[in-house]
């Protein structure tokens, strides 16, 4: 296999030298040993900036290097912080795969490298052909590592469903997705209302090994995914029916068995899809402070500094059919007075860690295209906890306003607790008088 992949392989990334004819290595004992301490580390130069010009140059009267300059160590990969290793369990659940780190690139450069070098010294072949069998086994585990193992979501929809509940589950394995590089990758396959194409999928499933997730409203079609998975020994799991049964005992009615969006059925529009689409509209003309005159229109108004998450909090409660309006807290800009004169059922502040909101800050400021003499002092950690403190002291002197702590949450779980925080006020339920962090 080593062979094979040798002869193949050619340095295309390399700028080849002018002149370069290696000789018997035991001919000059010099030649051996710069191979050794420099032809690799220039492989490793080159591969990391390949448009930077030569720095290394050889002669081919004698076979000894001349005019070589010592070359640069090369920067190891720093581990990622936590916000990096969060970012990263979502690609993978999201199915897109990770480049090969740096340094098992090189190593297979050096691989390669090694194999065109033809050293007519026995022992050094051997040597060299035992370490590339090595870095190929390791290079072909790696590989497989990085591909991960393969679920299919299969629906008669949109498969919002069971995108949504295996996205849930993977959430209980982030621990191994990020610390044990145990790669999944998800497809969705939407719109699938007959058996011939579901018969198609689920046989690739069975190439692939992957996992069959299906929702499928007619029972004739659940019942078919299900007897295929089995035959071709294919690991399944059927979201829909158990629900859909359990609530047709409950009620006492049958289901149609008609998928959403199917020919001929066609569900009216409902006045909660009007209110949905009136409260995005809201959301976005109150943004960011805007026409603070209507805060009392407003369901819920989110308070905090910026870069605190209050836009998208928002947009995902518009989603869900609330009117939100945020106000930014801005160190030196007095706040709206009507943000003081609205019920104060209404109002909830958001905060968060110091460090974490000076790192998005700065990310922010690199996406807008600013340097550092361009942002001022909005991304300096002096600024930042005077804005948090300015904050803290607003949230204090109203007690009754909410204070979630939005630190390493995502969207889905601040917005969780703040409609359930909002429900419990709203129903009149028991709450405390003194300001709390959620």
């Amino acid at each position: 296999m080593v062979s094979s992949i040798s002869s193949t392989c050619s340095l295309n990334l390399l700028p080849k030298p002018t002149s370069c004819s290696l000789a018997d290595p035991n001919s000059n004992p010099r030649k051996t040993q710069f191979i050794k301490n420099n032809l690799i580390p220039q492989i490793n130069l080159h591969q990391n900036n390949h448009n930077e010009p030569d720095q290394h140059s050889y002669s081919s009267d004698d076979g000894v290097e001349s005019d070589v300059s010592d070359s640069q160590p090369i920067r190891k990969l720093k581990p990622s912080t936590q916000l990096k290793r969060w970012s990263r369990a979502r690609s993978i659940r999201s199915g897109r795969r990770f480049s090969i780190p740096l340094q098992l690139t090189s190593t297979e450069s050096i691989n390669t490298t090694t194999s065109d070098v033809n050293f007519q010294n026995d022992q050094n072949s051997i040597s060299s052909s035992s370490t590339s069998s090595s870095m190929v086994e390791k290079s072909d585990s790696e590989d497989e590592m990085m591909e991960g193992k393969s679920i299919y979501m299969v629906s008669d929809g949109t498969g919002w469903t069971a995108e949504h509940s295996v996205g849930a589950a993977l959430g209980q394995f982030e621990h191994c997705l990020v610390d044990r590089n145990c790669a999944v990758n998800t497809h969705l396959f939407s719109g699938i209302d007959d058996v011939e194409r579901l018969m198609e999928i689920i046989k690739q499933a069975a190439k692939e090994g992957a996992m069959v997730v299906y929702t499928l409203a007619d029972p004739a079609m659940a019942e078919s995914a299900k007897q295929a998975c089995d035959v071709w020994g294919i690991q399944s799991t059927d979201i829909l029916s158990p629900i859909t049964v359990a609530i047709a005992a409950h009620l006492g009615v049958s289901p149609s068995g008609i998928p959403r969006g199917a020919p001929g059925h066609h569900v009216p529009l409902s006045d909660k899809y009007f209110k949905r689409i009136e409260a995005i509209e809201f959301t976005i003309k109150q943004d960011d402070g805007a026409l603070p005159q209507n805060l009392h229109k407003a369901d819920i108004v989110l308070a905090g500094v910026s870069r605190t998450g209050k836009t998208p909090l928002s947009m995902y409660l518009a989603q869900k059919g609330y009117k939100v309006a945020n106000v930014p807290i801005v160190m030196g800009i007095e706040l709206p007075k009507t943000l003081f004169q609205v019920d104060r059922r209404k109002v909830f502040g958001l905060t968060i860690n110091p460090v974490n909101l000076q790192t998005i800050r700065k990310t922010r400021a690199k996406t807008l295209g600013f340097g550092d003499t361009m942002t001022g002092n909005y991304s300096e950690m002096d600024h930042v906890r005077q804005e948090l403190e300015i904050a803290g002291k607003i949230f204090a002197q109203n007690p009754t306003w909410p204070v979630i702590e939005v630190t390493g949450k995502a969207i889905e779980e601040t917005a969780a607790v703040l409609l359930r925080l909002y429900h419990d006020r709203k129903q009149k339920c028991s709450m405390p008088r003194i300001s709390k962090r959620y």
